[in-house]
């Protein structure tokens, strides 16, 4: 059956980002076949119509970087000096299992859903717990296997996850809904080789690599001692920067590394709340978007940004943009929205897909109820997403032709069901994480 959306304020996000007031958009299967206004709208015949409600009807939300499953971790260890290794590693290292992992995804899922985002870029243990909800949601996503120097969660030996990753992508590749990837955690905690065995794969393979990348203070200090030049230099040197990497981070970046990253296609996925709430400086995003690189936002993994919605990183991206810069005009409320949309479909290699309402693309569609008090009136559709509208605005998420989420109520999943469960872990991760605070902070 067809569906229509009807009477929306159409934001399609295309090249021109034309916007059609009083449009619908018809949905044939899981594309997009025909954009107008409501005035040109011939007989939607057994169609199933959506009434967007003078709401604004857009492109989902692409999430470019996240951990999903660390939700079940959100609140602890905050604001400690060197929170990753002193708390994060240990955490996971002593305690995370399948069963935390399955859970903790099945939750952010739903934060995601009601937050707008239909397509998200993960990295973490146990993936496949991760993709198996994703399915049982219907989200789209990119999904990667962590890769580490030592043992994790999920493997008994140093580099364990790349065996991980091999069985991972030949399970999923192919998938109408998932990417599976290689994610080695990061430069300082993968050695040269293992980097380019990782990048032989990926192209032997045909999958993309996701990477945290010139993020911490002390990966640059690391670097400049052992080499001399950047990480991302260093990475380019011995070939292993591509169009394939989804970068996350990007902070201690510089023109010539903006350069260097442009010259190889990599993809930015900027995670402005995370990196403030860590106390970093502000990755200059504006300048690799201005510079021609692919650019999206990211949330960051739970522990580090607390929220997944991208649609409160809109507002996070210009003002603190605009108050490094001193200057309110580096970038725009329309800038926000592209990178929140397209320019994470272009980070994730999608732009062909999703990332915009145009004939042809995958159906993957939120709307927007602007009658609530907290966006009215709207004078400006732009500005009103970016620094009015907050998550519980979002009313119904659309992925691949599929509602997942309409008047604010989850289709396929109970939500009660997986708080309980989040309640019930919950307890056993309190309990361990006293003992754990006690020997951090000690």
């Amino acid at each position: 059956m067809k569906k229509c959306i009807i009477n929306g304020v159409i934001i399609t996000m295309d090249d021109s980002r034309n916007i059609i007031e009083d449009g619908f958009v018809m949905i044939d299967g899981n594309k997009i076949c025909e954009i107008g206004k409501m005035s040109d709208l011939k007989a939607s015949g057994d169609a199933e119509l959506i009434d967007a409600d003078g709401g604004i009807v857009m492109p989902g939300f692409v999430n470019c970087h996240t951990h999903i499953s660390m939700s079940v971790f959100r609140g602890l260890g905050e604001d400690m000096p060197d929170r990753l290794r002193r708390y994060m590693f240990p955490m996971e290292d002593e305690i995370l299992d399948e069963r935390m992992v399955r859970i903790g995804a099945r939750l952010s899922l739903i934060e995601l859903i009601q937050g707008g985002v239909t397509t998200f870029c993960d990295m973490y243990y146990f993936e496949d717990e991760v993709a198996k909800a994703v399915k049982d949601f219907g989200m789209r996503a990119v999904l990667g296997e962590t890769i580490l120097s030592k043992p994790s969660p999920d493997s008994s030996e140093p580099y364990g996850g790349i065996e991980y990753a091999k069985r991972f992508i030949s399970k999923w590749k192919g998938d109408s809904l998932i990417t599976p990837a290689f994610a080695p955690h990061a430069p300082y905690t993968c050695d040269d080789n293992h980097l380019m065995e990782i990048r032989r794969l990926a192209d032997e393979l045909g999958v993309p690599i996701t990477m945290h990348l010139s993020e911490m203070l002390h990966e640059m200090e690391e670097f400049d001692s052992k080499y001399g030049r950047t990480p991302i230099r260093h990475l380019e040197d011995m070939g292993f920067l591509s169009e394939k990497l989804i970068a996350a981070h990007l902070v201690y970046v510089d023109d010539e590394d903006i350069m260097v990253l442009k010259r190889n296609g990599v993809g930015a996925a900027h995670n402005v709340v995370a990196n403030a709430k860590s106390g970093r400086k502000v990755s200059p995003a504006p300048a690799m978007h201005k510079a021609g690189m692919k650019v999206g936002l990211g949330t960051d993994g739970p522990m580090s940004g607390n929220h997944q919605d991208v649609l409160s990183l809109l507002g996070y991206y210009t003002k603190i943009q605009k108050q490094a810069a001193l200057d309110n005009r580096i970038c725009s409320a329309a800038e926000a929205v592209e990178l929140g949309t397209m320019g994470g479909a272009r980070v994730l290699g999608m732009a062909d897909e999703i990332g915009s309402i145009e004939k042809g693309k995958k159906a993957d569609i939120i709307i927007i109820d602007t009658s609530a008090p907290n966006i009215q009136p709207v004078y400006d559709y732009y500005s009103a997403i970016v620094y009015a509208a907050h998550p519980h605005n979002v009313v119904m998420t659309m992925v691949d032709g599929k509602v997942l989420m309409s008047g604010r109520k989850l289709m396929a999943m109970d939500e009660k069901k997986v708080l309980e469960e989040v309640s019930e872990v919950s307890k056993e991760i309190r309990t361990f994480a006293m003992e754990l605070d006690r020997r951090a902070r000690s």
